[in-house]
């Protein structure tokens, strides 16, 4: 394998599922040959002694200078030099592109881009910044996407890239294959009293696009059709305190049980708590949802799935197959969903059975990163499985 650095703004213990799919990715690689950028994090300390590879915790812009990335540029210049890195891996095409464009310039190192939805957001806002995206796509040995939805976004702004591009989706850690101790589950579902409960859970960054307020205003209605159900919300973010109040003004309470965000490595118990992942995704002043890593998570532990339309959602969750999509706005079909596959277990059985299968047989990571190896030369060190 050649000596790769992978470059990333977001990065464990930092909990999401753009920090999720690069800390897996960079895990399947030869340790002694892959090296992390990321920014510093005060809880990082712990986290990053128990990996294999190397891993450079750094504050990657300036404040006062513009471009602000003139700083991520040194510091990558000099990771280069000293570790003799042969291909650089970079999550978010701009601003962190520059990067890439700029150190191949000087150092002659091919770069491949990653994008995830957000970043192309960003690089799309007007002309000056789709230029400069087409700059850094076709100086770039390749451009992934995390989803054929978000790779055709991209295309409608930089048709020319098309031949450079291709998807490399995320894929859920094989440990969410493996049903935990049966007393880890049993405690959680103590400590939060749903025995007895229909548990649906949700796990999410508090963001626009998410659907958590819409969830919240639609429970009345949902217990009308299961009295017992129960409502459990992984994460954190923005929209948190709005999160909050709607709960409260609907009195709501006993329903909903806010965890805050969990470490990745302890997810695993409450997906196998629960009995229906949710999460009403949507589109949100041009937002998309990339794919929705929790989906391929839920599918993996073999729960049925509803999940909202949006971007790459319809290729993480198969509707009628693996699980339910619906259209967030209406309120009726939503709750009928939920009404369907908490109360027909045959049937959500199914769909978590298919889902389950379905993800063992195309989301894995040794299948996904094999489309690296014309750059990165890692057959040699991935054990591909059939």
């Amino acid at each position: 394998m050649k000596k790769t650095l992978i470059i990333t703004l977001e990065f464990p213990p930092q909990v999401g599922g753009i920090a999720t799919y690069v800390e897996q990715m960079a895990g399947e690689f030869d340790a002694d040959k892959v090296i992390v950028y990321a920014p510093k994090n005060n809880l990082a300390k712990v986290f990053d002694k128990n990996q294999k590879y190397k891993i450079y915790r750094k504050n990657p812009f300036f404040l006062l200078i513009w471009p602000h990335w003139l700083k991520l540029l040194w510091q990558v210049f000099w990771i280069c030099r000293k570790e003799k890195i042969e291909i650089i891996l970079i999550h978010h095409a701009l601003p962190v592109g520059y990067v890439g464009l700029f150190i191949k310039k000087i150092c002659k190192i091919p770069y491949i881009i990653f994008s995830h939805g957000t970043d192309l957001l960003f690089a799309t806002r007007n002309k000056w910044k789709i230029n400069r995206l087409r700059q850094v796509c076709l100086k770039a040995e390749q451009v992934i996407f995390n989803s054929e939805s978000l790779q055709n976004r991209a295309l409608r702004f930089l048709p020319e890239i098309k031949n450079r591009s291709l998807v490399l989706y995320p894929c859920p850690n094989k440990l969410f294959f493996e049903q935990p101790l049966n007393q880890e589950v049993k405690l959680l579902k103590n400590l939060l009293a749903l025995d007895g409960k229909k548990v649906a859970l949700s796990v999410s960054r508090f963001d626009e696009g998410k659907g958590l307020t819409h969830m919240v205003r639609l429970i009345p209605q949902i217990l009308k059709k299961v009295p017992n159900f129960v409502w459990v919300v992984v994460g954190s973010g923005p929209k948190q305190n709005r999160l909050f109040e709607e709960v409260q003004k609907n009195f709501l309470q006993n329903v909903v049980r806010f965890m805050g965000q969990v470490p990745h490595e302890e997810l695993r118990k409450y997906y196998y708590a629960a009995d229906l992942f949710i999460l009403l995704t949507h589109p949100d002043e041009g937002r998309e949802e990339g794919l929705g890593l929790v989906f391929l998570e839920a599918s993996a532990v073999g729960l049925p799935i509803i999940a909202g339309r949006s971007g790459g959602v319809e290729e993480a969750v198969l509707h009628t197959q693996t699980g339910l999509v619906v259209d967030v706005y209406q309120d009726l079909t939503v709750v009928s969903a939920i009404d369907k596959l908490m109360n027909d277990t045959e049937y959500a059985r199914l769909l978590g059975k298919q889902a389950q299968e379905r993800v063992r047989q195309d989301f894995q990571w040794s299948h996904q990163l094999a489309k690296l190896d014309k750059w990165l030369e890692i057959s040699e060190n991935i054990n591909f499985k059939a």
